[in-house]
């Protein structure tokens, strides 16, 4: 692998300056992954990739990808939950690749929440 220089570098925290705009509280969206070991055997890290993926193809700067532990719905991984600001949280469940990128697209970038995959809205929240 070469080298990097400081162009490469500056490149690379652009990419991903999508994900870490949590610690800086400069977001409206929040995707939340469940990833603990149920999630992860279901295929949560795949899904996980296309949302970054799709974060990164859209350019949406003021959404950020997280990462959890399992909530407790085993049979109904992956999962993810979608926070947006000043709005219920809701939580889709049973997903993949395609559906996360449908989420983002028709809930995040649109406002409105995709029925079909929809577990439940409301409950919690980190804001």
């Amino acid at each position: 692998m070469p080298k990097l220089n400081v162009e490469d570098l500056i490149k690379i925290k652009e990419s991903y300056k999508a994900v870490f705009t949590l610690r800086e509280g400069g977001y409206r969206a929040k995707i939340t992954v469940h990833m603990g070991t149920c999630g992860i055997a279901a295929g949560a890290r795949t899904v996980m990739e296309a949302l970054i993926d799709e974060i990164h193809k859209q350019g949406a700067s003021d959404v950020i990808a997280s990462a959890s532990g399992c909530a407790g719905l085993c049979s109904k991984e992956p999962m993810a939950t979608v926070e947006i600001v000043g709005e219920a949280p809701v939580k889709y469940g049973q997903l993949d690749a395609e559906k996360i990128k449908k989420i983002f697209k028709e809930h995040v970038l649109n406002g409105s929440p995709v029925q079909e995959y929809a577990l439940a809205a409301g409950c919690e929240s980190s804001y």
